[in-house]
């Protein structure tokens, strides 16, 4: 019986530094400037289903148009097999909320693995404890920056010079 507590005890010691090792994703504050509740920190898709993050992003979503043709003239399999993202995000700009959205629709629409993708949601002052956004010089939000083996290859940074679609594509070559 003493070697079945120790086993159990080994067990839970176990599930506890697992589950407390891992950051915490989809958290929300509250952020004086913005004067309301925000996502800070690492976010994935399900953080935008959540209220009242989907109202903006779900409505974004339905009506955006993906420019297909344009994504047509990438190289599909090396963007999906090799590139990967990290879009720095605040849930507080309308920027942000126009974007956002449609960016992830486009994914969606190359059927691109968001396991690829680092989703980082900042506070007004563009900081978010726990990331490593510090280090990714963000000046303004949303930033999409693109990484092809571990080099930054482009930026799209606040909205695209022409559409995301033709910034990505020329981005990504």
């Amino acid at each position: 019986m003493d070697i079945m507590k120790k086993v159990s005890l080994a067990i839970l010691a176990f599930i506890l530094v697992v589950s407390c090792g891992g950051q915490q994703i989809n958290q929300t504050e509250f952020d004086e400037k913005a004067g309301d509740n925000i996502l800070i920190g690492q976010v994935d898709m399900e953080g935008f289903e959540l209220a009242p993050f989907n109202e903006w992003f779900d409505e974004e979503f339905d009506v955006y148009q993906v420019d297909d043709s344009t994504l047509s003239t990438m190289d599909k399999d090396d963007f999906l097999d090799n590139v990967r993202i990290t879009m720095v995000l605040g849930t507080w700009c309308g920027d942000s909320r126009r974007e956002v959205p449609r960016f992830y629709k486009i994914l969606e629409s190359l059927e691109y693995d968001l396991e690829n993708m680092t989703v980082i949601c900042v506070n007004t002052s563009k900081t978010a404890e726990g990331t490593n956004v510090d280090q990714l010089n963000i000046q303004k939000v949303p930033t999409i920056i693109y990484y092809k083996d571990e080099i930054e290859l482009g930026r799209i940074i606040e909205s695209p010079q022409e559409s995301l679609e033709k910034d990505m594509s020329s981005i990504v070559k």
